[in-house]
């Protein structure tokens, strides 16, 4: 059983078990976690659902395991002939979640 979600402008493909970095999801009371926004289902028996009317009824369960910054990626910007150069760095939050279930 897979399912692809969307989060944060992104799509993954997830199953029951798997860990995976998403963007950071907003504070939550609790530890769990419902992505809503399924774009595409797949049943073991191999059928495929891609229908919105349907795929509305599915939800993706997940337990939020922690949160925290991804490495640092260096932005350097650099004008040629203008003796202008600038670096930076940037790193992004991301929570770790595992999903528990897809439930139809």
């Amino acid at each position: 059983m897979q399912a692809v979600i969307e989060t944060g402008g992104k799509q993954y493909i997830v199953s029951p078990g798997m860990k995976l970095k998403v963007e950071k999801l907003p504070p939550q009371d609790k530890a769990e976690f419902v992505f809503d926004q399924v774009l595409l289902f797949t049943a073991d028996d191999g059928k495929i659902i891609t229908d919105p009317a349907k795929l509305s009824a599915v939800k993706v369960k997940a337990k939020i395991i922690s949160e925290g910054k991804n490495k640092k990626i260096l932005v350097f910007k650099r004008k040629s002939k203008k003796d202008y150069k600038k670096a930076f760095g940037h790193r992004q939050f991301y929570s770790l979640v595992e999903i528990l279930e897809i439930a139809t």
